[in-house]
């Protein structure tokens, strides 16, 4: 008994001697706790596979490294800011807006989709920037001359070759979660001449004027450089909650398949300089490539970030159990995303049905009888799904854009 009581001074004081030691050498109590963290270190396994023992041992940034915010440093409070109401963004005076999308493989006509419902519901001068390969350029300048002249008077379309900054590994990054996905990290450096845009994945649809989502650039405050919605609704089904090995924004994540992006600020903050360091540190962990990394910056700092609601890029996760999100019932669907290739298969019907409406309407065709109508046919045929369940969802802001006209 006398040697177990000896054995647990010893341990306590062991203990006691290493907090103090920890304490004299940090000066701050936070972050002793924080070195214990599950978010403090990289997963065991990419130890294990010789990950660098710290993102910036690799070539050091053009910046004073130190400004990184690390995984080991201290975590700012989060600062998660509601999306306003929609009456105040409608008051935005706006002279152009830039939409950017990134378009490889077999995407092209799911991209042109896309790129015809923002043309088609936007009043705005446009300027469209699309990067992809040069053998499917063709497609998208076949696609803008077949548009109506007033159409192709107000929108400008800008291509871009799938390229990456100088010193980068483009094979690499073309592969990362889906090809070509990764380019949007680096447009802040490859679009220095624009000062916003937003970025959308070629498997969305706009249901609003584009000029709904531009306006949450004036409701951003002066620190904030991108706006994105929530990954999910509540935490029984979030993924980055219950499965992410790595850095994720607030308790449930980010879905960047709809983002503003202040290019400006981004610039200014040293985007790059922090994309490449934490891609070769977690890049062992990442699942869901560019945003994962994506919400691993944001995770460390948090009040950069400008959060709106899900109504903003509903996807299947919104509805194929029940619908959970009640602001897109309450004020409509502004941007509907059929991520899993739930506008071209069978698992979503509701989805499909959208899709299938906006892909066989035509510029120049009303908007009422041949696009409004038909989407609303389409989705009273899905009322059994769960999805579909919430059809008015998706028909509300369309109409409200189909009566101004």
């Amino acid at each position: 008994m006398r040697m177990k009581c000896t054995y647990r001074l010893l341990f306590l004081l062991t203990i006691t001697f290493s907090l103090l030691l920890l304490l004299g050498t940090t000066g701050n109590v936070f972050t002793i706790f924080t070195l214990f963290s599950c978010h403090s270190f990289p997963p065991r396994y990419s130890l294990l596979n010789s990950t660098p023992a710290h993102p910036i041992s690799s070539p050091a940034p053009s910046k004073d490294p130190q400004k990184l915010v690390l995984p080991w440093k201290s975590v700012k409070s989060e600062a998660v800011v509601s999306s306003p109401s929609t009456q105040h963004l409608r008051h935005h005076v706006i002279s152009r807006m830039v939409l950017a999308v990134v378009c490889c493989g077999d995407r092209v006509n799911e991209t042109r989709t896309m790129l015809k419902s923002a043309a088609a519901l936007s009043r705005t001068a446009l300027t469209m920037v699309v990067f992809t390969e040069e053998a499917l350029k063709p497609a998208f300048r076949e696609m803008h001359a077949t548009w109506p002249p007033e159409v192709r008077r107000r929108i400008t379309l800008d291509l871009h070759s799938i390229t990456f900054p100088p010193g980068q590994d483009a094979a690499a990054w073309r592969k990362l979660f889906k090809p070509c996905a990764s380019q949007r990290l680096f447009m802040p450096s490859l679009l220095k001449e624009i000062d916003a845009l937003i970025y959308v994945d070629t498997d969305t649809l706009f249901l609003a004027p584009l000029e709904e989502l531009w306006g949450h650039f004036s409701a951003m405050n002066s620190s904030q450089m991108a706006a994105m919605a929530p990954e999910h609704e509540d935490l029984a089904t979030g993924w980055y909650n219950r499965f992410a090995k790595h850095p994720f924004y607030g308790r449930l994540g980010v879905n960047s398949g709809v983002m503003l992006m202040n290019l400006t600020r981004l610039r200014g903050f040293g985007w790059e300089e922090y994309v490449v360091p934490i891609y070769r540190y977690y890049r062992l962990a990442i699942t869901w490539g560019d945003q994962d990394i994506i919400n691993i910056i944001f995770h460390f700092h948090p009040d950069k970030l400008y959060v709106y609601g899900c109504e903003y890029n509903l996807r299947p996760d919104h509805c194929m159990y029940m619908s959970v999100c009640r602001t897109a019932e309450t004020h409509g669907i502004f941007v509907l995303h059929g991520n899993r290739g739930t506008f071209h298969n069978a698992k979503q019907p509701a989805f499909r049905a959208v899709y299938r409406a906006w892909e066989q309407f035509q510029l120049g065709q009303d908007l009422r009888q041949d696009l409004y109508y038909p989407m609303q046919r389409f989705l009273l045929a899905t009322t059994n799904t769960t999805c579909g369940k919430m059809h008015a969802a998706f028909l509300k802001m369309l109409s409200s854009s189909v009566r101004l006209r």
